[in-house]
C-alpha cells in the first residue's frame, strides 16, 4: 500500500484527490452499511421481526455514547488536519492525545451511566411490550463494548486527517467482515440469537480497535505520541468541544429522532411499525454510503487548505464534492424509487416454522415498506448541499455555522414536522417528514454557504 502525506492535501488535483480521499471512505461506509444490512437480514431471517425491532430501539442509545468518540475525533482531526497544513506538528500531537484521553474518561462514565439506567432507558426508546426483553439482552453486552467503538470513530477521523485513507477504510472493513462470520457462526450455528447478534458486534468493535491500534502504533502514522501528550490541555480542549459539539449535537438529535419515531409509530402500529421504520433506518444508512464517503474525504482536503490558506482550492473542493455526491445521490433514488418492495422483502423470513404472530407481522412489514421509502427518500437528489455545506464549516472550524446548519434538518425542520403531521395525516405524516426537512434545511444551507463563497473564499 502506497505512503501519502498530508502535504499532498495542498498541491494534488483537486478531483483526483477527491476521488483519492473519497473511494477509500466511501468503500468503507459501504462494507460498514453492509455489515449494519446484512447483520438485520441475519437477524430477521434467523431470529425474527421483533429482533429487528429490539436492535432499533438500542441503537440510539449505543451510538450516542459511540458518537462522542467521533465528537471528539472529528472536532480534533480538524484541528489537526489545519495544524498539519500551517505546520504545526506539537499541536497536532497534542491534540492527538488529549483526543485520546478524553474519549477514554468521557465513554467509561456514559457505559456505566447507561447500564445503571438501564431498565428506564429501554422503555423510553420504544422497547416496550415484547420489545423489551430482546432490546435489554441486545443492549447490555454491547454497551460493553461501545468504549472501543468510540476509540476507533475518534482514530479513525484522525487517520484521515494524516491523508491516509486507505487505512480508515481497512479500520472500517476489518470489523465488519468479523462481524457478519460471527453473526454466522452465533445465531445460526450456535443459535445463541439476540446474545449472539450482540456479541458478534462487539466482537467487530474489538477487531477495529485493534487494527485502529496497531495503525498508531507502526511506522503508518506521522503523529507519534509521548506520555506528555496525553496530559488534557484546556486550550485545546476548548477547541476540540467547540468542534466536536458539532458532530455531538447532530447525534444527540438522531437519538431523540429514534426516540420519538419508535414512541410515535409503536402508537400508529406497534411492533411491526417499529420492525418497518428499523428496515427504513438500514437503508440510510446503506444507500448514502457513496455521499457520505464524498462528505468524509472532503474534509481533511478542505481542512488542509484552509489552514494553508490556499482559498481557491478550498472553493474549488467545495463545488466539486457537492457536484460528485449530487450525481451519485440521484442514482441511488432512481434505485429506491424503482425497486422497494425487493428491497424490503429481502429482510423478512419465509420460513415455515414462523408463528401466526410473526407472519401477521412481516405481512405488515412487507404491505408498508415500499411506500414508506420512497416518501422517505424523495428529496435525495438535494441533499449533497446540506451535507457538504454543514462539513465545511466544521472542516475550517467555524463551530457555530456549522452547529446551525447541522442541526437544521433534524432539529429544526424534521423533529418539530415529525410530532405535529401525524396529528393530520396519521402515518403518512411520518413519512413525509423527510423530504420537506430536506428540502427546507437545503436551502438555508445553500443560502448560506454561497454567501460564504462569495466573501470569504474570493
Amino acid at each position: 500500500m502506497s505512503k501519502v502525506s498530508a502535504q499532498e492535501l495542498g498541491i494534488a488535483p483537486i478531483g483526483k484527490l477527491l476521488v483519492a480521499q473519497a473511494v477509500p471512505a466511501s468503500i468503507g461506509i459501504l462494507v460498514m452499511s453492509l455489515n449494519i444490512l446484512v447483520d438485520t437480514i441475519f437477524v430477521g431471517n434467523w431470529i425474527g421481526p421483533i429482533a429487528i425491532a429490539a436492535i432499533n430501539v438500542v441503537l440510539p442509545v449505543s451510538f450516542f455514547i459511540a458518537a462522542l468518540g467521533m465528537a471528539i475525533g472529528i472536532g480534533g482531526s480538524s484541528i489537526i488536519s489545519r495544524a498539519l497544513g500551517a505546520a504545526e506538528k506539537e499541536k497536532a500531537l497534542y491534540t492527538f492525545g488529549n483526543q485520546i484521553t478524553l474519549t477514554l474518561v468521557v465513554t467509561i462514565v456514559m457505559v456505566f451511566l447507561g447500564l445503571f439506567f438501564i431498565d428506564t432507558l429501554i422503555p423510553v426508546f420504544g422497547g416496550k411490550g415484547t420489545i423489551f426483553q430482546p432490546a435489554k439482552i441486545y443492549y447490555t453486552i454491547v454497551l460493553y463494548g461501545v468504549p472501543f467503538l468510540a476509540l476507533c470513530m475518534m482514530g479513525n477521523t484522525v487517520i484521515r486527517a494524516e491523508g491516509k485513507p486507505k487505512f480508515a477504510m481497512i479500520a472500517m472493513i476489518l470489523p465488519s467482515i468479523g462481524n457478519l462470520i460471527m453473526d454466522y457462526l452465533f445465531i445460526y450455528v450456535f443459535d445463541w440469537g439476540m446474545q449472539g447478534a450482540a456479541w458478534a458486534t462487539t466482537g467487530g468493535y474489538l477487531i477495529c480497535f485493534a487494527y485502529v491500534l496497531y495503525f498508531f502504533v507502526s511506522k503508518n502514522s506521522e503523529l507519534k505520541l509521548k506520555l506528555k501528550y496525553l496530559r488534557l490541555k484546556k486550550i485545546i480542549l476548548k477547541e476540540i468541544g467547540a468542534l466536536g459539539v458539532v458532530t455531538l449535537s447532530r447525534q444527540a438529535v438522531t437519538s431523540v429522532t429514534y426516540l420519538l419515531m419508535n414512541n410515535i409509530l409503536f402508537d400508529l402500529g406497534g411492533e411491526a411499525m417499529i420492525a418497518v421504520y428499523a428496515i427504513i433506518g438500514r437503508m440510510l444508512m446503506f444507500a448514502l454510503f457513496p455521499v457520505f464517503g464524498i462528505t468524509q474525504g472532503f474534509l481533511p482536503i478542505a481542512g488542509y487548505n484552509y489552514g494553508a490558506q490556499k482559498y481557491v482550492r478550498v472553493r474549488k473542493t467545495i463545488i466539486t464534492a457537492i457536484w460528485y455526491a449530487s450525481l451519485i445521490a440521484t442514482i441511488v433514488f432512481l434505485g429506491l424509487m424503482i425497486f422497494p418492495t425487493a428491497i424490503a422483502s429481502l429482510f423478512l423470513s419465509n420460513a415455515s416454522t414462523l408463528s401466526a404472530g410473526e407472519i401477521t407481522i412481516n405481512n405488515f412489514v412487507l404491505d408498508h415498506t415500499p411506500a414508506a421509502m420512497r416518501w422517505v427518500f424523495a428529496a435525495t437528489p438535494i441533499i449533497a448541499i446540506q451535507l457538504i455545506g454543514a462539513a465545511y464549516f466544521q472542516a475550517i472550524g467555524k463551530a457555530i455555522p456549522a452547529l446551525l446548519l447541522t442541526l437544521t434538518r433534524q432539529g429544526f425542520f424534521f423533529i418539530p414536522l415529525v410530532i405535529i403531521l401525524p396529528y393530520f395525516l396519521g402515518e403518512l405524516g411520518v413519512w413525509l417528514s423527510f423530504p420537506m426537512a430536506d428540502v427546507l434545511a437545503t436551502i438555508v444551507t445553500g443560502v448560506y454557504l454561497r454567501k460564504e463563497m462569495r466573501t470569504n473564499l474570493k
